[in-house]
């Protein structure tokens, strides 16, 4: 006899979700390349990351009413089909900030940049930008902010503008979501005539998303001279990334940037929460989690982590980028025990 219990399908990649809804659901626990249309037709609920295309080819037919996504991004979901078709889609936003502000401020440090007194530009006040924009500060860094939209909204006079952050910054960090069709596009927000505009030589860094910045300008301005260095997470064409680029860059991580423990054990409990609400099922009880550290010194973020050794490993191997992803082996935030 056919169980009347919510059907969800969760990849199989997303750690930390076993167990918080399988005494509540029928759950099937996939790779991505498994999750098909196919598979998906008679399931109420999907639990995915960004491997998985939730499109209509997956979904036109289905009964699937949800999507949980345990990724803050969205991009591998058409928002507009999903909506029109009644299928609720969440995220998991700010579950990974920590470990993204720990990327960026340890791939500086691995470089031994000194960051004291130097101008940090940060692209997008979200929840990773924030925390990185504080961390700044508390390392004694003069941090300056560019968000259009969260100025519009906020009413705020502290932003600046991409021109402020061009001609002042020593380091600058992207940190928005990807649109194109937007009012504030963010596709190659870093693009020739931004790099045509560099005043100090700064270093760039994409943990964000990859098409956030363009290649062929990150290229010109490295030959240039007109940036010094890059470090790059995020890349375009992911897995299919620049070796040119690759060579280059100082730091070069296959999307890892906020692969932490903690991150994703929140990003799970985060889409299993949204799978309950939606659903009125008993999810198991997860416990409260710490999420930043009081205080930060330069110390505390470079005995946590040392990107220097992810780069090394992709830097060998750049055709094994989503092998080397999905086996990451997850690290421990700033100041969390091991």
């Amino acid at each position: 006899m056919e169980s009347d219990r919510i059907k969800i399908i969760v990849d199989n990649k997303i750690p930390y979700f076993r167990g918080l809804l399988d005494d509540v659901a029928d759950i099937k626990y996939l790779s991505p390349e498994d999750i098909t249309a196919d598979v998906v037709k008679d399931v109420d609920a999907i639990v995915t990351r960004t491997r998985t295309r939730c499109d209509e080819n997956l979904l036109k037919g289905s009964r699937c009413s949800l999507i949980a996504s345990a990724t803050i991004g969205l991009d591998h979901v058409d928002l507009e089909w999903c909506e029109r078709n009644g299928i609720t889609v969440k995220n998991a936003p700010g579950c990974n900030a920590p470990a993204v502000a720990q990327y960026v401020f340890a791939s500086l440090l691995s470089l031994g940049i000194n960051l004291k007194d130097r101008c940090l530009g940060v692209i997008g006040a979200g929840h990773v930008g924030k925390i990185v924009a504080d961390w700044g500060h508390q390392l004694g860094m003069r941090v300056i902010v560019n968000d259009p939209p969260r100025e519009r909204m906020d009413g705020q006079e502290d932003f600046v503008s991409l021109d402020a952050i061009a001609r002042e910054a020593d380091i600058i960090t992207f940190h928005t979501p990807y649109t194109k069709v937007t009012e504030f596009p963010t596709h190659h927000l870093l693009n020739l005539k931004f790099v045509a505009e560099l005043r100090r030589k700064p270093i760039i860094i994409n943990s964000a998303r990859g098409a956030v910045t363009d290649t062929a300008a990150l290229l010109n301005g490295l030959e240039s001279g007109k940036i010094s260095r890059v470090i790059i997470d995020c890349w375009e064409r992911e897995p299919y990334i620049s070796r040119e680029l690759l060579e280059i860059a100082a730091v070069a991580t296959p999307h890892i940037a906020g692969y932490s423990q903690q991150g994703k054990q929140r990003a799970s409990y985060m889409a299993a929460h949204e799978v309950a609400s939606q659903f009125n099922l008993c999810m198991s009880e997860v416990p409260q989690m710490q999420y930043l550290p009081p205080e930060i010194t330069d110390a505390d973020i470079s005995s946590s982590y040392n990107p220097l050794v992810d780069s090394v490993a992709l830097k060998k191997n750049p055709e094994k980028f989503e092998v080397l992803r999905n086996n990451y082996h997850l690290r421990t935030e700033v100041l969390f025990p091991e």
